[in-house]
């Protein structure tokens, strides 16, 4: 349809009065909305035509009528149907003519998608110029018609119409290329193949189809508009070349709508989402949610298909908004020198998000503490400053602090913001008094004194003080805490040390000349509090200690060459009141300074040896006397154990004067022989009785052939209980005869019977050591006839008890069985040939009718 104005410069929107079934494009073809079947009637629709700014319509009436296009039309209607001739073409030559293939394109047929019917449906006729001489045949291969999927094309191999079988789908299959061909009735190809293609027009049948349901995207607060967001994407499977595949995109809906009902625009075409408008604040929106649809044809929203999705925006957070102090003042107390507290807690609020740099605050000190006594923690659950002593405080000194803190958060503050990036509050301190520990001074104390200080002597007073002068007290008690060698003690009231013990400089509690002594202070404050402090006493050594000889013993040979011994002076005191020493041997005994001479070679060493040239071997006592150099001199006599000996020509002892020197004596050599001889001969002992052992095992094992060895044992196999129920026996049932108990001590009740009866007991034969092979049946013979003969063995011929079993029974009496013969038909008289323990039942039967 065609509109045609006066100025020919107006915009027409056309519409139809059945836009279920017709609508009319901006160009003004008219087209089917759905696939339907047209009456024989002819249908009539209005189309409009409205002027888009002036609102001024105009109608017209389109009549149309159904084209049959199908098989069983009449000829005209088939006349209408498009003929695809072979190519050819003629020459003149002196020759036939000749047929020569043309390079003619046959123009693709174009065929809807989706079309209802009815099938077969004729597309086109192919047909040879040939025909009218020849009968030909024709064919169509190709994919759609011979190849998969097969069918979907056939042609008609007389007439050469050419149809299609069943409704096309573009989104699987956009175009078909087919080849048609013509033979004669025997085969022979009369024609050239030409090449037929089929292209499917698309139809829109498919809606946009977007990538995610769900879309997620951030955008920052306080953007500027134009901020690119996100972009969303759809897909449509109709042809993207036509209008049926160009998708548009816009936007449904926002939640919520504040501060703007249109905070963001989508590009229509690529579906980028940026803001249009300014106010994202994330602490009044954290989120928006948009509800985006894609439209086909462009985005016609009367013909378009449509789907749509949904894009979450996340404001994400800046720092927009600086902490700021809840309080002006904050207030907190402090016992004096306590560490570690906290003692005031600053809080502050942010209305940024939670846990992020833009929310974490950071707190520092600008004024109030120079000493560097307090610092400042973040408390990262809550946000807050802990203000924590690091550094102890004296309430004597400083009973107040006031603090001046500023708190910032971890980022700056985003550009444009007008808030101060700080806030700024007092931290007032207050510091509690509490009962301090005394101190002594000074601590530790060191007094210098000779040892020897006798016991009871006063020695120095060690005092303390109490650092509370703004605290009612009384004064302070002293005590000992420590006194290893208990040599002090020290007087409660005023501090003064006094000697308990006479103080030894060589005492083992005293090193390097110190002596330390731990004394306490105590206070009656609440709580009460104690101090200690150390007394340090440096002794000074006097010479109270007379020098010794090192070694005690030494051991030389008896002849004159070699027999030097060296000795060491030793002395517990030190300089000046040791070496150097002096040496010499005493004037009695007179023996000593006939057999022995020493001579000093150093200040502490001097060499022993013999005057004479041989001594006889043995121990000998040398008393020497050493002298130190203290003022006044320190002398004594020491002796020193002399071991003179037989040396070999080295100058050694020889092996038992070794022994000997070493303090061994005989009887200590002959115990160690005895005890070598005791444990050999208990080891010679056990050797023996293992080899007799031995012995016997092998003499057993040849008399008694393994296989041969049958003893009456009970041997034990694998045992398969009855269960619990089959373990409650009487074991006094199955003890001997001999072995039951006198009838004094029985129990009461049902007794067994069958006891042995007294008589003499028979005798039994008896078989010789080595009886020969053929003796063996008649010592059978004569124990079993023994056996039968002795009235004592069992079993006894008595009444038996057995277990009862319970009364009644299911089985009948066998009191009413006959016999089918009388018992005094038959012969018991072989019963008296059976010896005498059938000798009553053999009277019983054998004896007649009596």
């Amino acid at each position: 349809v065609r509109f045609r104005s006066c100025d020919g410069n107006k915009k027409i929107h056309f519409g139809s009065s059945e836009p279920e079934d017709f609508r009319v494009g901006e160009d003004g073809v008219v087209y089917a909305e759905r696939s339907f079947q047209l009456s024989a009637e002819p249908t009539e629709f209005v189309v409009s035509a409205q002027d888009k700014e002036t609102q001024q319509e105009w109608q017209m009436r389109v009549k149309l009528t159904p084209e049959p296009a199908f098989p069983g039309a009449s000829e005209k209607d088939q006349s209408k149907i498009e003929e695809i001739i072979f190519p050819w073409q003629q020459y003149k030559h002196s020759s036939p003519l000749k047929r020569q293939k043309r390079d003619w394109v046959i123009p693709p047929i174009n065929l809807p998608e989706n079309s209802k019917g009815p099938f077969p449906q004729e597309l086109v006729r192919i047909r040879s110029d040939r025909d009218k001489s020849l009968s030909l045949r024709y064919s169509v291969t190709g994919p759609g018609a011979d190849q998969p999927p097969t069918g979907i094309f056939i042609i008609n191999p007389i007439s050469g119409q050419l149809s299609v079988t069943k409704p096309l789908d573009r989104e699987q299959i956009a175009s078909f290329h087919l080849r048609a061909h013509a033979v004669d009735v025997n085969g022979n190809q009369v024609e050239n193949p030409i090449d037929i293609v089929i292209n499917v027009i698309d139809m829109n049948d498919n809606r946009p189809e977007f990538l995610h349901q769900v879309w997620n995207g951030t955008v920052p607060e306080g953007s500027k508009p134009g901020t690119y967001v996100m972009t969303v994407t759809a897909i449509d499977a109709d042809d993207p070349n036509a209008q049926n595949g160009m998708l548009r995109y816009r936007i449904l809906s926002q939640a919520p709508s504040s501060p703007s009902p249109n905070m963001f625009t989508i590009n229509n075409e690529t579906g980028d989402i940026i803001t249009v408008a300014a106010g994202l604040d994330r602490e009044k929106v954290q989120q928006y949610t948009l509800i985006i649809q894609a439209t086909d044809m462009e985005g016609n929203p009367t013909y378009g298909l449509s789907n749509t999705a949904t894009a979450v925006i996340a404001v994400t957070d800046v720092n927009d908004n600086p902490p700021e102090f809840t309080a002006m003042t904050f207030y907190g107390e402090v016992p004096e020198n306590r560490v570690d507290v906290i003692v005031a807690n600053l809080t502050v609020t942010d209305k940024d998000q939670p846990h992020t740099p833009a929310w974490n605050a950071m707190y520092r000190m600008t004024g109030g503490d120079p000493t560097g006594r307090f610092t400042i923690l973040t408390d990262p659950n809550s946000n807050d400053g802990l203000v924590t002593v690091v550094k102890p405080i004296d309430f004597e000194t400083n009973r107040m602090f006031v603090l001046t803190v500023a708190a910032e958060n971890q980022v700056p503050l985003a550009k444009g913001i007008q808030h101060p990036p700080q806030s700024t509050a007092t931290v007032s301190i207050t510091v509690i008094d509490v009962n301090e520990s005394p101190y002594f001074v000074p601590n530790p104390k060191l007094v210098r004194q000779e040892e020897g200080l006798l016991a009871g002597s006063m020695l120095t007073t060690f005092t303390a003080q109490d650092p509370d002068r703004y605290m009612q007290q009384t004064s302070l008690r002293y005590s000992k805490l420590s006194d290893p060698a208990n040599w002090l003690k020290i007087d409660p009231v005023n501090g003064q040390i006094t000697t308990t013990a006479v103080l030894d400089r060589e005492s083992i509690y005293v090193q390097n000349n110190m002596y330390n002594a731990t004394f306490l202070a105590s206070d009656n404050g609440i709580p009460p509090m104690s101090g200690t402090g150390t007394l340090q006493i440096y002794l000074l050594d006097i010479n109270d200690n007379a020098p010794q000889v090192h070694p005690k013993e030494a051991t030389t040979c008896e002849t004159l060459q070699p027999n030097a011994i060296n000795i060491t002076a030793v002395d517990p005191d030190i300089d000046p009141n040791a070496g150097p020493f002096a040496f010499e041997l005493p004037d009695t005994p007179a023996s000593i300074k006939r057999n022995w001479t020493i001579v000093r070679i150093s200040g502490d060493h001097a060499q022993l040896s013999l005057r004479i040239r041989f001594l006889e071997a043995g121990i000998y006592d040398v008393p020497i006397v050493i002298t130190d150099s203290g003022n006044p001199h320190a002398s004594s006599t020491s002796l020193l154990k002399v071991k003179v000996c037989q040396c070999d020509i080295n100058g050694d002892c020889s092996d038992v004067d070794r022994i000997v020197g070493a303090g061994l004596g005989t009887g200590a050599i002959i115990a160690i022989l005895l005890c070598i001889i005791i444990l050999l001969i208990l080891v010679l002992m056990f050797v023996v009785w293992m080899k007799r052992r031995d012995k016997e095992r092998q003499a057993k094992q040849l008399l008694i052939d393994p296989e041969d060895d049958v003893r009456d044992n009970i041997l034990k196999y694998d045992e398969e209980g009855g269960g619990e129920e089959d373990q409650d026996y009487d074991l006094s049932q199955l003890q001997q005869p001999d072995t039951v108990e006198p009838d004094a001590i029985k129990p009461v009740g049902i007794r067994r019977l069958d006891e042995r009866p007294i008589h003499a007991e028979p005798q039994y034969p008896v078989r010789s050591a080595a009886p020969h092979p053929g003796d063996i049946g008649d010592f059978i013979n004569e124990g079993l006839k023994a056996a039968d003969n002795d009235p004592t063995a069992p079993p006894y011929d008595s009444l038996l008890v057995f277990d009862y079993e319970g009364s009644g029974s299911t089985a009948g009496s066998l009191s009413s069985l006959n016999s089918s013969s009388s018992g005094g038909e038959q012969d018991y008289d072989y019963l008296n040939d059976w010896g005498p323990r059938f000798k009553k039942l053999a009277d019983m039967y054998g004896g007649g009718d009596d």
